[in-house]
């Protein structure tokens, strides 16, 4: 006997079909907004079902574009796909749709600018969903959709997570953050509490700060949780006591001092916060499983205050990966979109001005990511490095600060100038992501790219005079930086 075919499948899609047409066809009144979908995949899947059965949903899809030939006239959540990208104007016109939504989350910066550019040559407004590494605990929905950002425009990267690597070292251990106020230090805590750790410490010398992540995490928390921890890294003692108390197993250094033209002028407060503060934290770290140290690609041929003191806190926390049993490793990225006082924000500050917006330089170009992106990369280098190595994370092809500039003043309500102000003492045209020496090698995540880091002995640093002539101490520290591997092996 023919076995029966199991139809219910198609019953339920017919059924969901059915029901969306004669929902579509519904007196329009009280409905906002016709939307038309960019994208067939699983974001766009989850957002119709939300928009189809979610009772505050203000959105009435009538149809989806996807560029796949493999997607024309089948649906999504049934939903129809009409066409793809070319099809967009004439597709608006044709549904009554005034709004696209950009419905793919993982996707790169490049395919947000090209379908934005063709929604506003056809007059419909444009949202976005949220990139995955903004999505933590659940799925698109309704509530997720925003106006598009500069950070979208330009910093979109597609991550690939093992979840369970991460999940390795997380889970179940002690793991403090310091610098944990900050616009990394945040995120990580942020990112870091979804893998259930058996606690999370932060720690930071701004209060205001503290709280305002704690907040972020449990909006019922206090400041007498213990989980908070208000201490500088300039104390030494206290941060040992931090160390033998609170024994944690994975350490997140993101705390540093990063304003480049405010480094060159004081030297000296970044011997104390960026080299001593971290040797502090490393001196202190003798029984960690795993120390992760923030850096930057300013150390990668340093040329500023800056670099070389994240170049020499790279070279410390090596050589105690040579001298500890836990793992001690560096990551080092680019500029971060969105974080706090970056390019991001003084350009937003300019514009609500009234302008002009003040680049340095028309050519110069830098590296950009979204703090989500980034510290979910982070967080991954964390998985595989070894100890000693600087992790690199490939952030796309660099980008001109003044096509920043173009982006955001596209998205203001009024138009600003941009004004060319020339470079600044240690700035460079370009940034570059690896030093003189280092190779490009990714044997185990295409976004990671791992090089090894020439130890620097703590000794080296200690008598550093942070209070002597900022020329002499900046010469001081160009020369740590420059030591052959040799001299502290």
């Amino acid at each position: 006997m023919r076995p029966r075919k199991d139809t219910r499948g198609e019953n339920l899609l017919y059924l969901l079909a059915t029901r969306y047409e004669r929902w579509r066809s519904r007196p329009a009144r009280g409905l906002k907004e016709r939307v038309l979908l960019f994208g067939g995949g699983g974001a766009a899947r989850d957002l119709l079902h939300s928009m189809l059965f979610d009772p505050r949903s203000r959105y009435l899809p009538v149809g989806v574009l996807d560029d796949d030939p493999r997607k024309r006239r089948t649906r999504v959540s049934g939903v129809p796909v009409l066409g793809d990208r070319t099809a967009l104007a004439a597709t608006l016109a044709r549904t009554g749709a005034t709004t696209v939504v950009f419905a793919v989350s993982n996707a790169g910066a490049a395919l947000v600018r090209d379908i934005r550019a063709l929604a506003d040559a056809a007059g419909a407004r444009f949202l976005v969903v949220p990139a995955m590494s903004e999505l933590l605990d659940h799925e698109v929905g309704v509530r997720d959709l925003r106006e598009v950002r500069v950070t979208d425009l330009l910093g979109r990267v597609q991550i690939e997570t093992d979840l369970d690597a991460i999940a390795g070292y997380l889970t179940g251990k002690r793991v403090l953050v310091t610098g944990a106020g900050g616009s990394i230090g945040s995120e990580l805590c942020r990112q870091i509490q979804r893998f259930s750790p058996a606690e999370l410490m932060m720690l930071d010398r701004d209060e205001s700060a503290l709280q305002a992540v704690q907040l972020s995490l449990d909006p019922r928390a206090t400041l007498s949780d213990p989980a908070v921890i208000l201490a500088s890294l300039r104390d030494v003692d206290r941060i040992r006591a931090i160390f033998r108390e609170r024994r944690p197993e994975v350490v997140f250094h993101a705390a540093a001092l990063k304003h480049l033209p405010l480094l060159e002028r004081y030297p000296g407060e970044a011997v104390k916060t960026n080299i001593w503060g971290t040797l502090a934290v490393l001196e202190a770290a003798t029984e960690v499983e795993r120390f992760v140290n923030i850096s930057t690609d300013k150390a990668a041929d340093p040329a500023s205050v800056l670099g070389y003191s994240k170049r020499i806190t790279e070279r410390l926390t090596a050589h105690a990966a040579a001298h500890r049993e836990g793992t001690f490793l560096s990551v080092r990225f680019g500029n971060v979109l969105g974080s706090r006082g970056s390019v991001f924000d003084r350009f937003s500050a300019q514009i609500a001005d009234g302008g002009p917006i003040t680049v340095t330089h028309p050519e110069v170009t830098r590296y950009f990511m979204t703090i989500q992106e980034a510290v979910h990369l982070v967080i991954q280098a964390a998985a595989i490095g070894r100890g000693g190595e600087a992790l690199v994370l490939q952030m796309g092809s660099p980008v001109r600060i003044a096509d920043v500039a173009r982006q955001m003043i596209e998205l203001a309500p009024a138009p600003v100038d941009i004004v060319y102000t020339g470079l600044r003492p240690g700035e460079k045209l370009g940034e570059v992501l690896f030093g003189a020496g280092e190779e490009d090698r990714r044997p185990h995540h295409p976004l990671i790219s791992q090089v090894p880091v020439p130890p620097l002995d703590f000794a080296a640093v200690r008598n550093l005079a942070a209070n002597a002539d900022p020329a002499a101490l900046v010469s001081s520290l160009a020369s740590l930086c420059a030591v052959p591997a040799l001299s502290f092996s």
